[in-house]
């Protein structure tokens, strides 16, 4: 689905991308911002969901950013993106009945994703759905972002938990 996607200027496709536009009700299902990068084997998959990648960003290799059922996966401008992370925008079924597989049973509605500008994930960082990230957040290689992350909030583990906060005095250090 070309047609419904929107590359900025000076942006990086690497070998093996895949973008996949599936989306009728949208008429640009994946805009990417000017002087983006995408690093080999990065897959932006939005069936029936919508994904924004700011300018000045890169998604490091094999990165997948998924957007399905009408949720959307924003990300800001002046990304890091490690390789080998999940971005999920979407995608949880609902498992309430027993008479019925959960894969008939719909997905349920979230908030999407969102990370604000200036953000870096490490190798191998999960984002799950409804987790939204602040301005300035760094997740470490293996997180598993779960639940809203504060501006400037270093998070670890699984789930991901604030380790520390950002400030002016980490500059001076």
């Amino acid at each position: 689905h070309p047609h419904r996607i929107d590359l900025g200027d000076r942006v990086v496709v690497s070998d093996g991308c895949v973008l996949d536009a599936r989306n009728e009700e949208a008429d640009c299902a994946i805009s990417i911002g000017d002087d983006t990068i995408l690093g080999n084997a990065v897959t932006i998959s939005c069936k029936a969901g919508s994904v924004r990648v700011g300018a000045r960003g890169g998604l490091g290799t094999q990165t997948v950013v998924h957007a399905v059922g009408g949720c959307a996966a924003e990300l800001g401008d002046d990304l890091i993106i490690g390789p080998a992370c999940y971005i999920a925008a979407g995608g949880n079924y609902e498992t309430g009945r027993l008479d019925l597989p959960m894969s008939q049973q719909g997905l349920r509605e979230d908030e999407g994703v969102r990370l604000a500008g200036d953000i870096w994930l490490g190798a191998r960082v999960t984002v799950l759905p409804g987790a939204h990230m602040g301005a300035g957040s760094i997740a470490a290689a293996g997180a598993v972002v779960t639940r809203p992350v504060p501006e400037r909030a270093v998070v670890g583990g699984v789930p991901a938990k604030v380790l520390r906060t950002r400030s002016e005095a980490d500059a001076s250090e």
